[in-house]
C-alpha cells in the first residue's frame, strides 16, 4: 500500500476516534439512511453539486463534463459514491453507524467510509468514459477531503470555544447568614461596645448589619446573598464600634472562597484579631455560608422567574415577613425595686430590659440602697423571638457619664399563662437585687390578610368580636379594651428617594409598643398595598401613627411620610403625608379606612390608669425649634389666665358697675351657701358652656402654627427673646421658693418673728370664727375698697411681705464681711 494512502488512511482514523463524542452529541444515538434518488434526478443534482464546488474553491479543476467512472489502474468495477464531489455538511451528511463488540462502540461517518472504500479499491478497475480518472479522482478526494476536514474544524472549535465561554460565564452564590457574636471586647466606657459587622470583598463592602447596643454577646440573625465569579477571592469579616465621631474597631477575620465546597452550607465560628491591639482574645463570630453555583440556565431562570416573584410579593405578603411581625402573646412585666445596690455619690439609677429587639427603660430614681420603681410595661412574644429577658442597672450622673452596675438574664420559656411569678435576680459581682413580676397572656387580635378577605367581613368574625366586647363582658380581661382593623389601600405621588426618580415604597403602622408593617412596592411614586392589619386595643386614647419609608437595601430606610390618626370609626379616608415631627406637609397622600370595635367601660376604666411609654425614647435633644414652640404655649397660657384675673379685678375695680354687682352679689350668696359639690358642678356647668359655644361656632379651637421663614437677624432676636424669657421664668420661680424657704431658716430675724406672730393671729381667729365668714369678710373688703378709697393702691398683702425676704442670691450679695475686733 502507498504510504502516503497510509498516511491518510491513519490521519482520518485519528480523527475519527477523536469526533466520536462530538458526532455522538450531534446526531445522537441512532442513523439515518440516504434516501434512493432517480438517475436522472441525480445527475441533475451531481451537475449543480459541481457547479457549486467550483464557485466555492478555485482548487477544484473543471469536472462539469466528466460522469461516474472508475479509475482504470484500480481494476475494479465499483462506481465513485453519489456524494464524492458533494461537500459534506456537518449536521445532515454525516451518518452514525453503532456496532458493538464487547464494550467497545465504534461510531463512523458515512463519508470517512466512502474515502476509505476509493482508497482500497484494486487497480484494474475499468471507466465508462475515456478520461483521466485517476486525476479525477484524486481531485475529487482533495476537494471532498478539504471541505469536510475544514467543517470539522469549525465544528470543533466552536464546540470548545462555547464550552470556554460557558466556563468563564459560570458564576457562584455566596449565601451568609450572620448569626451571633460572643464575648466581644469592651470599646466603651460603661464596659460594653455597640457592634456591627461589615462584610468586604477586595475593599468593597457587601453588607453592614444592624448595630446592636450595648452588648458583648449581640444577637443579629441577619442573612443576605451576593454573587461571586471568582473563588480566589478572600471575604473579609470586620467588627466595628459604633461611636457618635469615629467607630472603633473591635477586630476581623477573613474566609478564603476558594476554600469552601460547593453546594454545602458550612456553620464558622471565625475568631477576630487586630495585630495593633494588645488583646489576646478578641472574640468570635459566628456565621452560616453556603457557596453555590449558578450556571447561565439557572441564571435565565432566575431572570425569567423574577419578575413573577416581584408581581407576587405586591399581592401577599410573604410567610417569613408574615411570622416575624405577629405575636401570640404579651409580657406584662412590673418593675417592683432594687435591693442592696450600691450608692457611690450622687445621681440617678434606672433599669433596662431587653427582649429580642424590644427594649424598655425605666423612669431614673435618686440613688439609695432600696429604690422604689413600680412601673409596668409590655413586651410582645413573637412565635420565633427570643425567650431571654435581659436587663442590667445603670447608673447616670450628668448627661453622658453612665456605669453599668450590672447585667442578668432571665429564661421566660416556661411561664404558665395568666399565672404571675416574682423575679428576684442577682446582679453580676454582687452588686445588688432587682425584684420584678412577670405575667403572660395570650394574644389573639392581631393579624395580616389581603384587602380581599378582611376579617370583619368574614361570616361570623364580626358577631365574635361585638359579643367580645359586649357590656356584659366588661370585667373579663380588663386590659384587652378593644379591636381596631385598618385597611391600609394606597398612596399617591410620593416623594422620589431613589436616582432613577422612583422609590421602594413600604408602610409601617404603630399603635402604641406594637408594630406591623406592609410588604415592599419597588420602583413606583402610586403603591398599591391592598392589606388588612388588625390590632388589639389596650387604650383607646393611643395614636395610630403610619409612616411610609423608601427601602433602600441594606441602609436605613428614607423617610418619606408620616400621619397620626386618632383611633375611631369612619369611613375611607385620604391623608395628606407630613414630615417626621408631623410639624408640616411633605408629598403624598395616603388612603386608609379604620373600624374599631371596643368596650366603652373597659376603655373608661383604663383611663384612670398610667399610660403606656415607649419602649425607648432617646435622650431629648436641643432644638430651637421646639423651644420657640413651648415659649409660645407657655405664653398664650400666661395670657388666658392674666385675661381672667384682669376680668375678677375689673369687678373689684367697678369699671362697669351692672357686672360689678351681679358678681357681688354671685359670690355673696355662694360663699353663704357654699357646699362641696357646688365644685363639680361648676365644672361640669363650665363644660356644658364651652360645648355649646363650640357648638354654635363662636370659639374656633386655635392649633399651634409654625412661624413663617424668617430671616437671620430675626432669629437671631427671636432666640435672645426667648431666652430672656425663659432666664426670667426661671429667676421668678427659683426667688419663690427660696424665699419661702429663707422665711422659715430665720434668714431674716424680723421677717421670720413677724410671720410668727401673724400665723398665731390667723390661727387663733381660725378656731373661733368660720372660713366661711373670713372669707365672706375679705369678699366684702374686695368689692367695697374702691368705694372707701377711689385713690388707694391695689395691692397683694401676702406678696408683698415675701418681696422683703431675701432669696439665695441677695443673700450671697448682701452678706457683709466678718470684722475683726481691732486690738489697741
Amino acid at each position: 500500500m502507498d504510504p502516503a494512502t497510509e498516511s491518510k488512511r491513519t490521519v482520518w482514523g485519528k480523527l475519527r476516534q477523536r469526533a466520536k463524542p462530538l458526532i455522538h452529541s450531534v446526531r445522537g444515538n441512532g442513523g439515518h439512511k440516504s434516501p434512493k434518488i432517480p438517475r436522472k434526478r441525480q445527475d441533475k443534482q451531481e451537475q449543480w453539486k459541481l457547479d457549486q464546488g467550483k464557485r466555492l474553491s478555485c482548487s477544484v479543476p473543471d469536472v462539469s463534463r466528466l460522469t461516474e467512472t472508475s479509475p482504470a489502474s484500480r481494476g475494479s468495477s465499483t462506481p465513485v459514491p453519489d456524494g464524492l464531489l458533494n461537500v459534506p455538511t456537518i449536521s445532515s451528511d454525516w451518518t452514525i453507524q453503532r456496532s458493538v463488540n464487547g464494550s467497545h462502540v465504534e461510531e463512523q461517518d458515512s463519508f470517512l467510509e466512502a474515502s476509505d472504500e476509493t482508497e482500497e479499491r484494486e487497480p484494474g478497475s475499468q471507466s465508462t468514459e475515456e478520461v483521466p480518472s485517476q486525476q479525477v479522482l484524486e481531485d475529487s478526494t482533495e476537494v471532498r477531503e478539504s471541505f469536510s476536514f475544514s467543517a470539522f474544524l469549525s465544528y470543533f472549535f466552536r464546540k470548545i470555544i462555547g464550552e470556554s465561554q460557558r466556563e468563564l460565564q459560570k458564576s457562584y452564590l455566596l449565601c451568609i447568614n450572620l448569626r451571633e457574636g460572643r464575648d466581644l471586647v469592651i470599646r466603651d466606657r460603661c464596659g460594653t461596645s455597640d457592634p456591627y459587622v461589615k462584610f468586604k470583598l477586595d475593599g468593597k463592602t457587601l453588607y453592614k448589619s444592624k448595630v446592636v447596643y450595648k452588648n458583648l454577646n449581640p444577637v443579629w440573625n441577619e442573612s443576605f446573598s451576593y454573587p461571586i465569579r471568582d473563588l480566589q477571592q478572600k471575604l473579609d469579616i470586620k467588627v466595628y464600634d459604633r461611636d457618635l465621631t469615629t467607630d472603633d474597631f473591635m477586630g476581623s477575620s477573613s474566609v478564603v472562597l476558594s476554600d469552601l465546597e460547593l453546594e454545602k452550607p458550612v456553620e464558622m465560628v471565625l475568631p477576630l484579631d487586630d495585630p495593633n491591639s494588645l488583646e489576646d482574645h478578641m472574640g468570635v463570630i459566628v456565621v452560616d455560608i453556603c457557596l453555590s453555583v449558578r450556571d447561565g440556565d439557572s441564571k435565565k431562570n432566575v431572570r425569567n422567574t423574577n419578575l413573577s416573584k416581584q408581581q407576587k410579593s405586591t399581592k401577599r405578603l410573604s410567610e417569613s415577613l408574615k411570622k416575624s411581625q405577629l405575636w401570640t402573646g404579651v409580657l406584662t412585666i412590673t418593675l417592683v425595686e432594687g435591693q442592696n445596690l450600691p450608692v457611690d455619690g450622687q445621681g440617678d439609677v434606672f433599669v433596662r430590659f431587653r427582649l429580642g429587639d424590644q427594649k424598655f427603660r425605666s423612669k431614673s430614681q435618686c440613688k439609695r440602697p432600696n429604690p422604689q420603681w413600680r412601673e409596668r410595661f409590655d413586651f410582645n412574644q413573637y412565635l420565633e423571638g427570643s425567650n431571654i429577658l435581659e436587663l442590667g442597672v445603670w447608673s447616670k450622673e450628668g448627661r453622658k457619664n453612665e456605669e453599668c452596675y450590672g447585667m442578668c438574664e432571665v429564661n421566660l420559656s416556661m411561664l404558665s399563662v395568666n399565672k404571675p411569678q416574682l423575679f428576684t435576680c442577682a446582679l453580676e459581682l454582687g452588686r445588688g437585687r432587682v425584684v420584678f413580676l412577670v405575667t403572660l397572656t395570650s394574644c389573639t387580635g392581631v393579624s395580616v390578610t389581603d384587602l380581599c378577605a378582611p376579617p370583619l367581613e368574614e361570616a361570623n368574625e364580626r358577631d365574635n368580636m361585638l359579643s367580645k366586647y359586649s357590656l356584659r363582658n366588661s370585667f373579663k380581661n380588663v386590659r384587652d379594651v378593644g379591636f381596631l382593623q385598618v385597611k391600609v389601600i394606597k398612596a399617591s405621588d410620593l416623594m422620589a428617594a431613589d436616582l432613577n426618580g422612583k422609590s421602594d415604597p413600604f408602610c409601617v403602622l404603630e399603635l402604641g409598643n406594637d408594630r406591623l408593617q406592609t410588604h415592599t412596592v419597588y420602583k413606583t411614586l402610586n403603591p398599591e398595598w391592598d392589606k388588612v392589619f388588625t390590632f388589639p386595643i389596650k387604650d383607646i386614647h393611643d395614636i395610630l401613627e403610619v409612616t411610609v419609608f423608601d427601602e433602600d437595601g441594606d441602609k436605613a430606610p428614607d423617610f418619606l411620610g408620616k400621619v397620626a390618626i386618632p383611633i375611631h370609626n369612619g369611613q375611607m379616608i385620604s391623608c395628606p403625608l407630613k414630615k417626621e415631627d408631623l410639624g408640616s406637609f411633605s408629598k403624598g397622600t395616603i388612603l386608609l379606612e379604620l373600624e374599631v370595635i371596643f368596650n366603652p367601660i373597659k376603655a373608661s376604666l383604663r383611663t384612670f390608669n398610667p399610660r403606656e411609654r415607649k419602649f425607648m425614647e432617646d435622650n431629648p435633644k436641643f432644638s430651637k425649634k421646639v423651644l420657640t414652640r413651648n415659649v409660645v404655649r407657655v405664653r398664650n397660657i400666661y395670657r388666658a389666665v392674666n385675661q381672667v384675673l384682669q376680668s375678677i379685678k375689673s369687678c373689684f375695680q367697678w369699671e362697669s358697675v351692672q357686672r360689678s354687682i351681679i358678681a357681688f352679689m354671685v359670690f355673696v350668696l355662694t360663699v353663704w351657701y357654699w357646699e362641696f359639690y357646688m365644685l363639680p358642678l361648676f365644672l361640669v356647668l363650665l363644660l356644658i358652656w364651652n360645648y355649646l359655644q363650640i357648638a354654635s361656632e363662636r370659639v374656633c379651637l386655635e392649633l399651634v402654627r409654625e412661624s413663617e421663614r424668617k430671616g437671620l437677624i430675626e432669629k437671631i432676636h427671636m432666640v435672645q427673646e426667648i431666652v430672656i424669657t425663659v432666664q426670667n421664668l426661671l429667676e421668678e420661680i427659683a426667688c419663690f421658693a427660696e424665699r419661702i424657704k429663707n422665711m422659715f431658716n430665720w434668714s431674716v430675724p424680723f421677717l421670720s418673728n413677724l410671720a410668727f406672730l401673724v400665723l398665731i393671729i390667723v390661727t387663733v381667729i381660725t378656731y373661733f370664727i368660720p372660713i366661711r365668714y373670713i372669707i365672706l369678710l375679705w369678699g366684702i373688703n374686695k368689692f367695697t375698697k374702691k368705694l372707701r378709697k377711689p385713690y388707694a393702691i391695689d395691692n397683694n398683702e401676702v406678696m408683698d411681705f415675701l418681696s422683703r425676704v431675701p432669696s439665695d442670691v441677695q443673700k450671697v450679695k448682701s452678706k457683709a464681711a466678718e470684722q475683726k475686733p481691732v486690738v489697741r
